[in-house]
């Protein structure tokens, strides 16, 4: 059997200090504050450490500045569209900046969350951002105690742990509902799938406005814990016709429900807005290429990771935003799925 050699030695500041022919003490001031180091300097080292492969030590830099450079993002899914579209505006906020991105998923649970935040504050982050404001007890308790900025994000709340950004999901729920009232659907479900907290908020609006209307029917409501998706979707669809074969519109929780819903009425050949209305959530691409094209709520998840990179960055710099919870809201668009 083939021995490998484990006698691994990293490149240390002092390798990168005698390949550039300058102290140590010239390295660091290079690598952390470059203004000060002639540019001739800076070149030499520059071409030391990009030759060498050096790569500074995140802890050793932790131990003297009481953080890293790294921000750390937990997050309930990372094939999810949505936050697909949340690390990216992450990722181009700190473009061009000394920070570092690191991701967690929690996979839609609270006790996974709470164990990334525990491992996130052992490397002494220079922010965190979590998806959610419905942390358990024990992660609010160690992200208010981490020393450094962090942001709630996707939702908004009365109780910050430091800053939030989102919109009020349960605003988003009503918006749906009064929309499928407006275009004349009286008996309108609700269909969802893995209802997490975020679902549940929404869920909670389309209640509220049935019951003002005096059109809410609890057997209208359809959900489950399995994870969403367009398959998913059409078989929920099936099974609440089954239930309520009467029923002139839905609102799903997200946009691959509604997708599902709408592949099945045409496979039932039922017409779309005509004979039902459909209307989904978080306005994901294809819902305006489909035909017809999906009425959806549009979350700005794009907007919301770039900004809260910028929160941090900001707090970071002792300039900690005013007011420390931004609602950016949300957008209706209205489609032919339900222009009745």
């Amino acid at each position: 059997m083939k021995k490998y050699n484990n006698n691994y030695k990293s490149v240390t500041l002092k390798d990168v200090a005698e390949a550039a022919d300058v102290s140590v003490i010239t390295v660091s001031r290079a690598l952390r504050t470059p203004d000060v180091v002639s540019e001739k300097v800076r070149a030499r080292v520059a071409e030391a450490v990009a030759r060498l492969g050096y790569s500074p030590n995140q802890a050793a830099r932790a131990l003297a500045s009481a953080t890293t450079s790294i921000i750390g993002v937990i997050i309930p899914s990372v094939t999810n569209q949505v936050f697909a579209d949340v690390l990216r505006g992450v990722y181009e906020a700190v473009e061009g900046t000394a920070f570092q991105v690191q991701l967690g998923n929690s996979r839609y649970t609270a006790r996974k969350e709470e164990e990334l935040v525990r491992v996130f504050a052992a490397q002494r982050p220079a922010g965190l951002i979590v998806a959610g404001i419905d942390q358990l007890p024990a992660t609010r308790r160690i992200l208010s105690s981490l020393g450094c900025p962090v942001v709630q994000i996707m939702d908004i709340g009365p109780d910050p742990i430091d800053m939030m950004i989102g919109f009020d999901q349960n605003e988003g729920g009503r918006a749906a509902t009064r929309h499928l009232l407006e275009k004349g659907y009286r008996k309108i479900g609700f269909i969802g799938a893995r209802m997490d907290p975020r679902a549940q908020r929404r869920l909670n609006g389309y209640v509220e406005v049935l019951q003002a209307a005096g059109l809410y029917d609890e057997a209208l409501i359809h959900t489950s814990p399995q994870p969403s998706s367009v398959t998913h979707g059409a078989e929920m669809f099936a099974d609440f016709l089954a239930m309520v074969p009467d029923a002139d519109a839905v609102f799903c929780n997200n946009d691959d429900m509604a997708m599902g819903a709408l592949f099945e009425c045409q496979r039932r050949r039922i017409r779309v807005p005509g004979q039902f209305g459909i209307i989904g959530y978080n306005n994901l691409e294809y819902t305006a290429a489909s035909c017809p094209s999906i009425s959806s709520i549009w979350t700005l998840r794009y907007e919301m990771g770039r900004r809260a990179i910028e929160m941090i960055a900001a707090a970071g710099r002792g300039e900690r935003p005013d007011p420390a919870v931004i609602d950016v809201g949300y957008e209706l668009m209205a489609r032919q799925s339900t222009a009745r």
